[in-house]
């Protein structure tokens, strides 16, 4: 896979290229244990078990991750699967075309303002560049009402909350109409 890349108004690039679980375990570490990534339940995770969950990802023919990257430095992470075969399976009405998505913004000392919006457009504009994409669908949990808000932002239409065995969580979907009629006139 060729990076995708799209550039965002007063942020900067934003770079999308397959994540290697061996050599960004370490980044992804720091990330998905820091006090903010406490949605991402990783908090006790290891160095170890980062590494074994990101290589179980990319080995997993329905599952992909990817690091996200600003103006060429690590800066958010993106994970793609398919709901009919993982995390969803029996929990909604799957369509073809569904794509499962996560994403994580690294912690940032000084936050900049928008980055986190850029981030969630760009995700979805790569996966909308795959034309088997017709819905993306997440998942966050109930109480994550910051990525609820965001998720608004970008065209999601909230189903409703599910019972999953990790969490509560708040299923909603995009479709590709939706993500366009919302976002149009950002940054490309």
């Amino acid at each position: 896979m060729n990076p995708y890349t799209r550039t965002a108004a007063g942020i900067g690039e934003l770079t999308i290229r397959p994540l290697d679980p061996d050599a960004d375990a370490v980044l992804l570490h720091a990330w998905v244990t820091h006090p903010k990534a406490a949605f991402w339940m990783m908090q006790d995770a290891d160095l170890d078990d980062v590494r074994t969950e990101y290589r179980r990802i990319a080995d997993h023919p329905h599952h992909d991750a990817y690091l996200g990257l600003l103006d060429g430095e690590p800066a958010f992470l993106v994970e793609r699967y398919d709901p009919a075969r993982l995390e969803l399976v029996g929990l909604y009405d799957a369509e073809p075309g569904d794509a499962g998505m996560h994403f994580l913004c690294a912690p940032a000392d000084t936050p900049v303002h928008g980055f986190t919006r850029a981030v969630i457009t760009t995700v979805m504009a790569f996966l909308f560049e795959d034309p088997d994409v017709r819905r993306v669908v997440v998942e966050p949990d109930l109480r994550n009402t910051a990525v609820h808000a965001l998720n608004a932002a970008v065209g999601f239409a909230v189903v409703g909350p599910i019972d999953k065995p990790e969490k509560q969580a708040l299923l909603s979907i995009c479709t590709r109409e939706a993500y366009r009629r919302t976002t149009a006139g950002a940054a490309r």
